[in-house]
Formats: structure tokens, C-alpha cells, sequence
């Protein structure tokens, strides 16, 4: 993988003087974006050589195509997911006039009660929400389908997870968004994350393996589930973009910081499920086989790759394919 300073103009099909014009006119949008999601302004020091032409790229594949453009986004907890979205959403509406929705895997978590019996029919680490298994796929298949359709005024509603509660919220705080759209972004730590070799589960990677899984059960079935269902889901994608973490360490420590903010959110709100140091490094030992995994191979089959260093900012782009 080559990684550019810059966004390649073959594929953003932008040129500088176009970019340098898009920008200025969104600055103020962007901006306004980053103080609203309690980002450093650092990040407007890369709207135009990579946030604009990122941008660009997907237009350029969503002009190619009659439905909706379904671009999955990945990356480690506390990589930026979510802040990448809400950046592209502004940057393509205000910028290009373009109808966009997005939504996380999150929000496809099975209800905490699902999860309990998942944990005693089949292993107690699936009751921890978090790796393939504990998502509802049927419920994501659906939503792609309905927010493709391309009938003005149709009505959808996107499933809400409450992470302070840690169970989805009731359907009437779902969020609902009407088509059509030009672009779908579907966030997630695992988005487009592809099974391992049955010969790399042998061996656990951290204690939480060692000791809760010694026989590898919950290990297998997340990789099966990997193979089925999940694959399915995937193969749905017209565009996988990856966010890659310097490191695995840069997890623990990007996703406590996640937690912070999500307490100080919830700090008059009395019971929650929000959990302190010691449970969010165990709760990261869910996590940590397959973002390994994806950190090792996914840099050769996703589409775009933006490669992050420490402060967030993007340091690289390396691209798949060819427009």
C-alpha cells in the first residue's frame, strides 16, 4: 500500500483550483461541523486536500450507479467513525447538493435481553455486546433495502442503541429519515471485516481468551458468523472506506476517552451502564482479536484508506481502485 499526502485527483476527478474553490465555500459549514462535535479546528487543515476530494470520490461513484451509493466506513473504537460521517454529510450536502443518510452497526446491537440468551444458549461472552454475533443482521439488511428505495417521501426509521443503558431504545426514539438518497454511510468497528483462518483461532490472544474461552468456542462462532450472515450484509457495500489506527494501544485510550464524554453527558441521568477503567480494558478484550486482524489485512482490499496518527489528523491515503 502507497499512502499520499494528498487525495489522488484521478480519483477525486477534482482539480486543486476546484478544491481550493469547493473548500472556501464550505469552510464555514465545516467548521461549525467541528465545534458542534467538540473537535479540534485542526481538522479544517485538511478540508481541502483531503476532506473535499474524499468527498468527491464518492460523488463520482454515486454518479455511476441508479441507486443509492452504500459506502461502509471502518476503524478501531474512537477512530473517528462517526466524526468522519457527520463531516462527509455536511460536505456533500452543502458542497454538492447531495441527499446523504448514515447510520452505525451500533445501532444494530441485539436488545440486552437477546443478548442474555444468546450468552446461555450459546456462550456467556456473547452476553457483552460488541463483536459479530450480537448485532441484529436482519434488521441492518432491512434498512439498507428500505433506504435505497428511491420513492420520494418513503419514510424510514433507523434503529436507536442507548450505550449508557446498554440496550437499544424503544422504536419510538428511532430516528426517521425520508428518501431518497444519493448516498448511504454505514459506520462500524467491524464493517467489512472478513473471517480468519480457522489455523489463527487456535491460540488466544489476550486473558480474556485464555481463561473465558480456552476451547475456543466464542472465538469460532464470531468467525462463522463472520462467514455468514455478516458477509452478506457486507457484500451490500459499493465502497469500503478504512480509518487505520497507528496502533492497537491507541484503542484503549482513544475509547476511554469515549467514555468520558459519554458520562459527562449522562451524569444527571441517575443508573447507567457506563463503564469505568478496569471494565473498558476488559471490555476492549472483546475487541481486540478481530481489530488485530482487520489492522493486518484490510489495508489490501479496502477501497480507501485513511491512515491516522495520534492527534487524529489524516496522515495518509492509499486507494484501491480505479474509477
Amino acid at each position: 500500500m502507497i499512502y499520499l499526502k494528498t487525495f489522488p485527483e484521478e480519483i477525486s476527478r477534482l482539480s486543486v483550483t476546484d478544491c481550493s474553490r469547493i473548500s472556501h465555500a464550505l469552510s464555514s459549514y465545516f467548521l461549525a461541523s467541528l465545534k458542534q462535535l467538540q473537535i479540534s479546528e485542526d481538522l479544517s487543515s485538511q478540508l481541502k486536500d483531503i476532506y473535499v476530494p474524499l468527498a468527491a470520490s464518492l460523488v463520482v461513484k454515486a454518479k455511476q450507479q441508479q441507486a443509492p451509493l452504500i459506502v461502509g466506513i471502518n476503524g478501531a473504537q474512537g477512530s473517528g467513525k462517526s466524526t468522519l460521517c457527520t463531516l462527509l454529510e455536511t460536505i456533500l450536502r452543502e458542497g454538492f447538493d447531495l441527499r446523504t443518510t448514515s447510520f452505525s452497526i451500533d445501532d444494530l446491537y441485539c436488545t440486552r435481553a437477546e443478548r442474555m440468551v444468546l450468552g446461555q444458549k450459546k456462550h456467556p461472552l456473547l452476553a457483552t455486546r460488541g463483536v459479530p454475533g450480537t448485532h441484529d443482521i436482519k434488521l441492518g439488511v432491512e434498512l439498507l433495502k428500505q433506504l435505497s428505495i428511491q420513492e420520494p417521501g418513503h419514510e424510514v426509521s433507523i434503529p436507536v442503541f442507548d450505550k449508557a443503558l446498554d440496550d437499544r431504545s424503544s422504536e419510538q426514539n428511532w430516528r426517521l429519515v425520508t428518501t431518497p438518497f444519493d448516498i448511504v454511510l454505514f459506520e462500524g468497528w467491524c464493517v467489512g471485516a472478513r473471517p480468519q483462518e480457522a489455523a489463527m483461532l487456535a491460540s488466544p490472544v489476550n486473558e480474556l481468551e485464555a481463561n473465558e474461552d480456552p476451547e475456543g468456542l466464542w472465538r469460532g462462532y464470531v468467525n462463522q458468523r463472520l462467514s455468514g450472515d455478516y458477509a452478506e450484509l457486507f457484500a451490500r457495500l459499493d465502497l469500503l472506506i478504512m480509518l487505520q489506527v497507528p496502533e492497537m494501544e491507541c484503542v484503549l485510550e482513544w475509547r476511554s476517552l469515549q467514555e468520558r464524554k459519554l458520562a459527562m453527558r449522562h451524569k444527571d441521568t441517575g443508573t447507567n451502564k457506563i463503564m469505568n477503567q478496569d471494565e473498558l480494558q476488559r471490555f476492549i478484550m472483546h475487541y481486540e482479536r478481530l481489530t488485530r486482524h482487520m489492522l493486518e489485512g484490510m489495508p489490501s482490499y479496502a477501497d480507501i484508506v485513511l491512515l491516522i496518527n495520534r492527534e487524529h489528523l489524516i496522515d495518509g491515503v492509499g486507494v484501491n481502485y480505479s474509477p
